[in-house]
């Protein structure tokens, strides 16, 4: 991971190899960012996308392999029991250009990620929302 900070944004590049969730925490965790927003875009053989069902209250995942675009990286960054928390959401494209998007768990990178992080001078929390099962923002 290369990054390069410009005022309050941060310019991320991932390798080859790097996971993408794990690879952002750990440079919250490096470089203070307490919330935020991020988006992107990249190529990945192994990613994880999810839905959240609300009537069952989780979230169902599926395992997507094979050549794929990052089409888009979007989310953002708050905090959660004292730790980073990301919500991120991807759209990935295959060889015949069809789509598949959902909330992000994990995406090695093939080739390249070139992520955008801006920070927010605030720091936001989660807390659990019982009508939703969701950790919501507390603003």
């Amino acid at each position: 991971m290369n990054y390069k900070k410009f005022g309050n944004t941060w310019v991320i590049s991932l390798d080859s190899g790097e996971e993408v969730v794990e690879g952002l925490c750990r440079f919250c965790r490096d470089n203070k960012v307490l919330s935020g927003t991020i988006n992107g875009i990249g190529t990945t053989d192994n990613a994880v996308i999810g839905i959240y069902d609300s009537a069952n209250r989780v979230y169902k995942s599926t395992m997507i392999e094979g050549d794929h675009e990052i089409a888009n990286i979007t989310g953002n960054i708050s905090r959660m029991e004292n730790d980073v928390y990301l919500h991120i959401h991807a759209t990935l494209s295959d060889g015949e250009n069809f789509t598949i998007g959902g909330h992000l768990t994990s995406a090695v990178i093939t080739g390249s990620c070139e992520l955008f992080v801006t920070a927010v001078d605030a720091e936001i929390n989660r807390v659990f929302n019982e009508k939703t099962g969701l950790y919501s923002l507390k603003l």
